[in-house]
């Protein structure tokens, strides 16, 4: 069982385990995380969340970024410059609309997270841009 810096287990989910947590998706969830879908742009109710506290995988609770890397890149999402751990992150090439990209996606259950881009700041220079509903927020402390 593969177990990241941070102490999470990052084996990979069944089928039939993504498709018993994929079964109280809302349609947008399930447009986001399965199919790869994008929310719109500064609808996200992640978006000007100022709490302390870590932002998990929506399917699979892994926890994906800190508070404290959090940023406003002005773009409408959620942006990012660092991850919880570097190996709660799957990174892929994107060809989609007409452009290269590099999708981001959770190495435990697959789900489409959103994208990562070289104009973040420092320390990093990197933009995680994730759509809110492929999250939830654990308070610091819960």
């Amino acid at each position: 069982m593969p177990t990241s810096d941070a102490g999470y287990d990052l084996t990979p989910l069944n089928p039939d385990d993504i498709d018993k947590l994929a079964a109280g998706l809302s349609d947008e969830e399930r447009k986001v995380l399965l199919d790869h879908g994008t929310e719109h742009p500064f609808c996200g109710t992640l978006l000007d969340n100022k709490q302390d506290g870590v932002y998990h995988c929506r399917l699979c609770d892994l926890p994906l970024f800190n508070s404290e890397h959090k940023f406003d890149s002005g773009t409408g999402w959620p942006s990012f410059f660092a991850p919880f751990d570097p190996d709660h992150i799957r990174y892929l090439e994107d060809h989609s609309a007409g452009m290269m990209r590099t999708e981001i996606r959770c190495p435990r259950c697959d789900s489409h997270l959103g994208h990562v881009f070289p104009d973040g700041p420092p320390p990093s220079g990197q933009r995680y841009c994730l759509n809110s509903v492929a999250m939830t927020f654990v308070p610091k402390g819960e």
